[in-house]
């Protein structure tokens, strides 16, 4: 069966991690299938009109997922991103990562490609991680899959919420320590890769991340970009400590021991992989412009 006749069904179509890889799809021809929650949204109306069929749908509720997943030959599974690092937060993304594996089982899906997040394997030894314990169900239940694992995303300093206001990038990273980051539109391209070559990605953990700036680097691609000093101020672990003790062994982990990519490999992969400057260039200076007069 050609790729045109095969249909990849997209968890959180409408998500930046959804969406990136349902476009990405949709240029290399597959059929795709886009599972949303709300399928009158904005960003479902333009996945519609880029050619993706809509199936509205909430991935608590078995029936629906199977019914969205009958005849495809792959899925790509994402959980609705919960910036709340507590152990009842972790249980309701395994609840939801762990009904779309079954899903895609019962439903025959052929190859399952799930988005988890870098250095998974190594963050389960020091907190209770969802993405962790979903990555052990899908193995367990034997579906053929590719486990992506991306860093953070370059997209997430567009938000003040992250650090960035007022002129200066805060955060808990030490100013000499690399900040591995990804842009969401090269997590779309490495799901496309797999369901591309499924010979290849099939059976594959891969660690993903475009560029490793220090923060001090970041600071200053970020002054070039918007033509305006963004000095880096970093937060004592302390502090961060006293509002989410998770939050703060992550920065701990990352500071130290953290885990490593293989950019090398990544490249050869996929030549048009994004360093922070490449995207900064390409997308990123005008949402940080907007959020930048937003937070002033």
């Amino acid at each position: 069966m050609e790729r045109g006749q095969k249909t990849i069904v997209v968890m959180g179509a409408t998500g930046r991690q959804g969406g990136a890889t349902a476009r990405r799809l949709l240029a290399d021809g597959w059929k795709v299938r886009a599972f949303t929650r709300d399928a009158s949204s904005a960003a479902a109306s333009a996945l519609a009109r880029a050619g993706a069929e809509l199936r509205e749908g909430n991935m608590e509720d078995r029936p629906s997922l199977v019914k969205a997943m009958e005849g495809a030959y792959g899925v790509f599974s994402v959980q609705p991103p919960e910036w709340d690092p507590s152990d009842a937060a972790a249980k309701r993304e395994i609840r939801l990562g762990v009904q779309v594996a079954d899903a895609a089982k019962q439903a025959g899906v052929r190859h399952y490609v799930y988005s988890s997040v870098g250095g998974a394997d190594r963050q389960s030894r020091f907190r209770y991680l969802a993405k962790t314990e979903i990555e052990r169900h899908v193995r367990e239940i034997g579906l053929q899959a590719t486990v992506l694992r991306p860093a953070g995303f370059m997209e997430s300093y567009a938000k003040p919420m992250f650090g960035l206001r007022q002129g200066k990038l805060t955060d808990g990273m030490r100013p000499d320590v690399p900040v591995k980051l990804i842009a969401v539109e090269d997590i779309g391209a490495f799901a496309g890769m797999a369901f591309r070559e499924p010979q290849t990605f099939i059976g594959r953990t891969i660690e993903l991340a475009g560029d490793a700036p220090t923060s001090t680097a970041l600071a200053a691609s970020l002054s070039r970009a918007l033509r305006r000093p963004i000095r880096y101020e970093r937060i004592p672990i302390e502090t961060i400590r006293s509002l989410n003790g998770t939050l703060a062994s992550i920065y701990e982990w990352l500071n130290g021991e953290s885990y490593e990519v293989d950019f090398a490999e990544l490249r050869r992969l996929h030549p048009g992989l994004m360093t922070f400057d490449d995207w900064l260039a390409r997308q990123g200076t005008q949402y940080l412009k907007a959020s930048l007069e937003a937070s002033e």
